[in-house]
């Protein structure tokens, strides 16, 4: 073989190389959510590449024999078919001992730096920057490949599998996708500019839902304003004056003894065309939906649709009223301060200090403070309850609890309630810093 053959010879495998490896790269990168659009919209090439990645043993048992067979007969051509060459133009200015391990050592490094640009690197870099559409390119010839070598395939996948099985290692490709990968997803998003900046909230809220109990939301039990059923017309009217709620409990005796609810429009309406009105008279009074205190914001969501409700009651374990909760109370939490006309519950007073309400659910504090996780944060669900947990006891004005780099210190309570507090980086952190 002379010279020229030689090189066209090494061209050959540097381009059989680079198909082998752009097709390894690419089908292994390609991902399966691109590729399910791509085969929905009629393409029967990424069909085959989801194919091959869910029986991935045979495409990486034919890429490897490629590779290997390409890297033998490339050292081959390069050591016996070029090193005389380089011998030859090399003799002509030096007659050293040396001179035949130098040449051996040339055509090696050329021929080897030769493979790992043009037939590794490139190759590669290419498939990783658009692995679906090198993907589908190189299906067809990596099928061909996996047909052609079929005996060594199986051969090879057989003995890869069986050792696999005696180490009991599993090799099924993992496609799940978990909430944080999505949340990890649409920050990447967010990031790269390609969603809004209220698109991103939007995302992260809703799945806030799956991980907020309903009691996060609620209208707690001090604040829910009821009918009793003993109630007389001007009572009633007083009521209905003073609070401007679309619905009301109707209670018997106490709050824990719930009848039903009334929409307060259709009572009004009643009291116009009669002077007299029953507060449990069918016309008016509704059954009231009642949900246990565990479940989440999205079961809750769940709830409403499946009901046509659109208002529960929650109680706990003991059957006690706990509080209420409306569609609306739920929606807020997705829309959050996109539509919320309603007093923040943090505020930023400066750099260094924040103003929080008690009743602040844990998951926006965490999101304001940037704190990952509070300690044993399953006990509690608001604000308020952490700093009870931590104190181990009834909280007072000026009590404080030291957590990461803040200073949560109470400044207002009622009625051992607390109803503020003052959140501050410490002082002695960033002195330290």
């Amino acid at each position: 073989m002379g010279l020229f053959e030689s090189i066209l010879s090494i061209i050959l495998l540097i381009i059989i190389s680079a198909i082998i490896s752009s097709g390894e790269i690419s089908l292994a990168g390609a991902r399966k959510l691109k590729l399910q659009q791509m085969a929905n919209d009629g393409d029967l090439r990424a069909k085959k590449v989801l194919e091959l990645q869910e029986q991935p043993g045979q495409f990486i048992t034919v890429v490897q024999i490629g590779l290997n067979m390409v890297a033998i007969l490339g050292g081959m051509i390069g050591e016996g078919q070029i090193t005389p060459y380089v011998y030859a133009f090399l003799s002509k200015y030096s007659q050293a001992e040396w001179l035949e391990s130098v040449s051996s050592w040339l055509s090696f490094a050329s021929v080897t730096m030769s493979f790992i640009v043009f037939a590794d690197l490139m190759p590669k870099r290419m498939a990783m920057a658009s692995p679906e559409k090198v993907a589908v390119k190189m299906v067809g010839i990596m099928t061909f490949c996996i047909f052609l070598f079929k005996p060594l395939v199986l051969l090879f996948d057989s003995l890869a599998s069986g050792l696999f099985r005696v180490l009991r290692i599993s090799t099924i490709r993992q496609e799940s996708m978990t909430p944080e990968d999505i949340i990890a997803i649409v920050d990447a998003g967010a990031e790269a500019g390609v969603l809004k900046t209220q698109e991103h909230y939007l995302i992260e809220n809703i799945f806030d839902m799956q991980q907020r109990t309903v009691t996060s939301t609620m209208t707690t039990r001090e604040h829910i304003v009821f009918l009793d059923k003993s109630f007389t017309r001007q009572q009633t009217l007083e009521t209905l004056q003073q609070n401007s709620h679309s619905k009301l409990l109707i209670t018997d005796g106490s709050l824990d003894k719930i009848i039903g609810y009334v929409e307060s429009h259709t009572l009004l309406t009643l009291y116009l065309q009669q002077d007299i009105v029953s507060l449990t008279d069918n016309r008016v009074l509704r059954k009231a939906l009642y949900i246990p205190d565990t479940l989440s914001l999205y079961e809750v969501l769940e709830l409403f649709k499946s009901s046509g409700e659109d208002f529960a009651v929650i109680i706990n374990e003991y059957a006690l009223v706990v509080g209420i909760v409306t569609l609306n109370d739920v929606m807020s939490i997705v829309m959050g301060e996109l539509v919320s006309n309603e007093e923040e519950q943090i505020v930023r007073r400066d750099e260094d200090s924040w103003l929080i309400d008690g009743s602040t659910p844990l998951e926006d504090v965490m999101r304001a403070l940037n704190i990952e996780s509070f300690p044993n944060q399953e006990n509690y669900e608001t604000i308020s309850g952490f700093m009870m947990y931590m104190l181990r006891k009834i909280p007072k004005k000026t009590d404080f609890v030291l957590f990461e780099q803040y200073k949560f210190e109470i400044i207002d309570t009622e009625n051992f309630k607390i109803d503020q507090l003052m959140v501050s980086l410490r002082k002695d952190i960033k002195t330290e810093e």
